[in-house]
């Protein structure tokens, strides 16, 4: 007997007017019978799906419970808690799949699998699904012709004027919907109480959940940074060329000298086209408007690279202007450039530090553009370029000069990952790397493409980690910003007060970690904070409010790992 599914009707009474362009689109992108299914799919709504199930379909009777689990895990590979269109193309797939009795791992549908000849899954209540379609397809009809339809009954449910302390798991579609109703409701009120998108980081908005996971370039000149992506773009990305007197756009240059003179963030989008940084700054779709606050002067210095491409569909790239050496990194940038690559460090899934063979030395500079990467070192990795220009033995050279001078740049105790390999469009030299040095680079390039490849998978689960860290970080700096607003005097002496506290930041931020047992690790950059604080009267800061520290307890506590549970996969 084959497997069979049921079709779960109540998933189907919501969404039908919007399904039939995701239809099309499916059927274009899979190119296979399984997009027949695309009527079937109901896009996550918080109406009509009362479970964590955001499909239109249940497994609700395959014959074993490790199967379901299966289909479900490899469909949700970036663990979203849901399954889009396509994965629920994936999904019907992989049910197909085990219908006609192929095991299920997680590599099977990249084989040669015959998609074309596949059969539909079979499923219990279909022709019941197609029969309320048709009828909610008449009703759509007589809408449009005028006749009288009846107020829905969850219009009420949007206006409602009362908000839940606590977060509502059936209003919830994903596990980002659901951080971003946590941050509303619990953690910005904390933020904004305290001034923390003044100190440390920017309020966030929709978007900075919404976006693709990033991966930042940062490198001394001509390390190779534009040509990586490049290579793995196989096409140049749009870009002003700096010789272009008049700003006409044209493909990204590339050459010996310092060429790239602006941060540019290359994204899917879909046509080829570059956008200004002002205009990027200020538009709601997408997670850049927190470079505002490096002026005018940075965002005549940074622009968007928008083109179609697979690649880009799930990862967004920033390329960096090289690290000069020296005076000119200060004087001849009128931003604040160690700044700003903190800022995209926070953002960013992973961060590629490269270099060459021949510019080992790592300036003052570029120490300090390596320092701010402070709190992000699990998302870096050394990517040592063009090592197909020198021979073996020098290549061994090479990489333990390189490995002394990380040393004494990156603190921390684990061993940093080493990409060694060449990555352009030309041919590996085989001249003076030699057979074993073209094996090494291409295992290599390997890895380093794997690492990439799962950026997208642990999306997510970067998101979530992101979200806790920025929580505890504003829990830190409210206790700060009240201890400070403690120990200021009543009346007399307030000028002299704050002075003392700001010179003594190093002991206030002490007794902070002695009074509420916090971890020192945790606590922000002093002389950042010192710099940041001297701008404020501490007496006009908040006192401490209990109830907003334990709401944000609460949420770390309850509601993260329930919201957790909720969208892990409800059959393992």
């Amino acid at each position: 007997m084959p497997t069979r599914l049921d079709f779960d009707e109540e998933n189907g009474k919501n969404g039908d007017s919007d399904l039939e362009k995701e239809a099309d689109l499916g059927k274009m992108r899979m190119n296979t019978p399984l997009s027949q299914l695309a009527p079937l799919y109901c896009s996550p709504s918080p109406l009509a799906i009362p479970s964590p199930l955001a499909i239109g379909i249940r497994y609700s009777t395959l014959s074993s419970s490790e199967l379901k689990r299966k289909v479900w895990a490899i469909a949700d590979s970036k663990r979203q808690g849901f399954l889009g269109f396509n994965e629920f193309v994936t999904a019907m797939q992989l049910v197909s799949l085990a219908q006609s009795g192929q095991p299920l791992t997680s590599d099977l549908l990249n084989s040669e699998v015959d998609f074309e000849n596949l059969n539909l899954p079979t499923m219990d209540g279909l022709d019941i699904l197609l029969a309320k379609q048709k009828r909610a397809s008449k009703t759509n009809e007589d809408e449009l012709n005028g006749s009288p339809v009846q107020p829905s009954t969850s219009a009420n449910w949007f206006s409602s004027s009362k908000s839940s302390k606590k977060l509502s798991l059936a209003s919830v579609t994903s596990i980002i919907d659901g951080l971003k109703k946590l941050y509303i409701q619990k953690v910005r009120p904390l933020e904004v109480t305290y001034r923390f998108n003044d100190f440390v980081s920017p309020l966030l908005t929709n978007s900075d959940f919404d976006a693709k996971p990033m991966v930042m370039l940062l490198g001394q000149y001509s390390t190779g940074k534009t040509t990586f992506i490049k290579h793995l773009l196989k096409s140049s990305y749009p870009g002003k060329s700096p010789n272009s007197w008049f700003s006409l756009y044209s493909s990204a240059h590339i050459g010996p000298e310092p060429t790239t003179d602006r941060f540019v963030v290359v994204m899917n989008g879909p046509d080829e086209r570059s956008i200004p940084g002002n205009t990027v700054a200020v538009q709601a779709d997408m997670p850049y408007s927190g470079l505002t606050t490096f002026g005018t002067a940075f965002l005549s210095k940074f622009e968007c690279s928008q083109m179609p491409h697979p690649l880009l569909e799930h990862i967004t790239f920033v390329d960096t202007p090289g690290v000069l050496s020296g005076e000119k990194q200060r004087t001849q940038r009128s931003y604040d450039f160690t700044g700003v690559t903190s800022w995209f460090a926070s953002k960013c899934d992973l961060i590629l530090l490269l270099f060459d063979p021949h510019k080992l030395d790592i300036s003052d500079e570029f120490k300090r553009v390596i320092s701010s990467l402070r709190g992000h070192d699990d998302k870096i990795r050394v990517v040592l370029n063009k090592a197909d220009q020198v021979d073996t033995q020098q290549l061994m050279r090479v990489y333990g000069a390189l490995m002394w001078s990380l040393g004494k740049v990156l603190n921390t105790p684990e061993v940093m990952r080493v990409y060694i390999g060449s990555f352009n469009d030309k041919p590996i030299n085989v001249a003076a790397a030699g057979p074993l040095g073209q094996e090494l680079f291409e295992r290599e390039q390997e890895d380093l493409l794997a690492d990439l490849r799962d950026i997208p998978k642990k999306a997510c689960d970067r998101r979530i980690n992101e979200f806790v860290k920025r929580a505890r970080a504003a829990k830190i700096h409210s206790y700060i910003i009240s201890h400070l607003r403690k120990e200021m005097p009543a009346m007399m002496g307030k000028a002299k007060a704050q002075q003392r506290l700001i010179d003594n930041l190093e002991d206030e931020f002490k007794k902070v970690q002695r009074e509420h047992h916090l971890p020192a690790g945790d606590f922000p950059n002093v002389d950042h904070f010192r710099e940041t604080l001297s701008g404020y009267n501490i007496d006009k800061f908040e006192k401490l409010k209990p109830k907003m520290i334990q709401t944000v307890d609460d949420m770390l506590g309850y509601d993260i790992p329930n919201l957790l549970k909720n969208f892990s996969n409800p059959y393992g």
